[in-house]
């Protein structure tokens, strides 16, 4: 049994009681909107997973990227990007390790929390692939199956699986004159494997498999967007939504059996186009969770990348996306150290409680009122309480002469709220 079956079979079950909890949601309405699969809870039955909800109606989620690169395999730096995620209030942490022993990794991330874990399988793949038979390209049947089978044996709670990229969207991306080509990993081990083989996608090709697989364990499907723009130059292409229209069929395929699904979207898109994108998903995908990376709304500025999605991650939550997968400033640079994940995360839960203001969510609403309160009570302890990054502000009110004092140091005595205060006591 599934979330997704026992909701359609009228069971509320625990996690969809804490999950109703924690959205003061009625666990009915929570139940119906699983049923429907607008959202999801991505809890494997073998691992004591934090139930969180992702879909409509709920608030907007954030997730953390971290992993090893060939480069750098340090398990202990892992961990302690790991600790900054639970610390700084993510909702889910994907491992995306290349490096080093990847079940050793992800056995490590998983007992230092309780936030559900996603992976991409296929990087797993293409390097049991290589150390088989050399290349990445030469991955069997037998390989990628018992890699997903493992990883959902030892807890995994969702998988991006780029079950959309097919001979026909590999077609499409050749008579399509993009400048970024495929810049998904994953997307792009796929493609070669097609191009080079003449073979149909597997995980495609043999869906309803892989869906047996999911269930059993109940691992959320993150359909992967393989053919997602890797410039702005490129959004909103062919090749994205012919990618796009499949993952629309696939959802339902998953809707049937039962499986929790979610989708991923675009990385790069001008401002103008980011709410025309999210409409296109949730019309294709009929209100499947979207899953974003940023979206990074300009190219030019490497180093501040966390700012750039997280300008297009609000505006995409506010226009119908519903998790946004976090972006460091080390992006398109190097590989992300523990201070980029604080940052990524904290621009990303910024992102996130703008937009779920701007929806109206009573939960944020209630945070915004309550930080007012404080402010005007001069109140600092309780607004170092309220932030989502809580040592920071307290950090620089402490550096100031006379910490003590009411008002901050931008107006000193000229405090615009101390003096209307002081006059309404006469």
């Amino acid at each position: 049994m599934t979330q997704m079956t026992d909701a359609k079979n009228n069971i509320i079950t625990k996690e969809m009681e804490i999950v109703a909890k924690e959205e003061k949601i009625n666990p009915e309405k929570l139940r119906k909107l699983i049923a429907k699969g607008y959202v999801v809870i991505p809890k494997n039955i073998h691992r004591n997973t934090k139930p969180i909800g992702i879909g409509d109606n709920l608030r907007t989620k954030v997730n953390v990227n971290i992993g090893t690169s060939p480069d750098c395999v340090d398990i202990d730096m892992e961990i302690r990007k790991t600790k900054i995620a639970n610390k700084y209030g993510a909702h889910a942490i994907m491992d995306l390790s290349t490096g080093g022993n990847l079940p050793e990794i992800r056995k490590a991330i998983m007992e230092n929390t309780n936030l559900p874990i996603g992976t991409v399988p296929i990087y797993e793949i293409g390097i049991e692939s290589r150390k088989k038979y050399g290349r990445v390209i030469d991955m069997d049947e037998d390989i990628i199956f018992n890699v997903i089978e493992r990883q959902a044996k030892e807890g995994v709670d969702f998988m991006t699986l780029h079950c959309g990229i097919t001979k026909n969207s590999v077609e499409s991306l050749k008579k399509d004159k993009r400048i970024m080509g495929v810049v998904s990993r994953g997307g792009a081990f796929l493609t070669a494997y097609i191009m080079y083989h003449n073979k149909e996608n597997p995980l495609y090709e043999q869906f309803d498999y892989l869906l047996e697989i999911l269930k059993e364990h109940d691992v959320t499907l993150s359909l992967g967007d393989g053919m997602r723009p890797g410039c702005l130059c490129d959004n909103t292409d062919r090749p994205q939504i012919h990618e796009l229209i499949i993952l629309g069929e696939l959802v339902d395929r998953c809707r049937e059996a039962g499986v929790q699904v979610m989708v991923e979207g675009p990385g790069h898109v001008p401002l103008n186009n980011i709410e025309t994108n999210m409409k296109i998903q949730k019309s294709i995908c009929k209100n499947a969770p979207f899953y974003v990376l940023g979206p990074i709304v300009t190219d030019m500025a490497p180093g501040y990348d966390h700012i750039t999605a997280a300008i297009g991650g609000a505006l995409a939550a506010y226009s119908g996306a519903n998790f946004l997968c976090y972006v460091t400033p080390a992006e398109h640079i190097r590989l992300m150290d523990e201070n980029d994940v604080k940052e990524g995360l904290i621009a990303s839960k910024i992102a996130a409680q703008a937009a779920d203001v701007a929806k109206g969510n009573p939960l944020a609403w209630s945070m915004e009122k309550e930080m007012a309160i404080a402010r005007k009570n001069h109140n600092w302890e309780k607004q170092f309480e309220l932030a989502i990054d809580k040592e920071k502000p307290k950090k620089m009110r402490e550096e100031l002469p006379s910490a003590d004092e009411k008002a901050c140091s931008v107006c000193g005595e000229f405090c615009a709220l101390l003096m209307v205060e002081e006059l309404g006591k006469r």
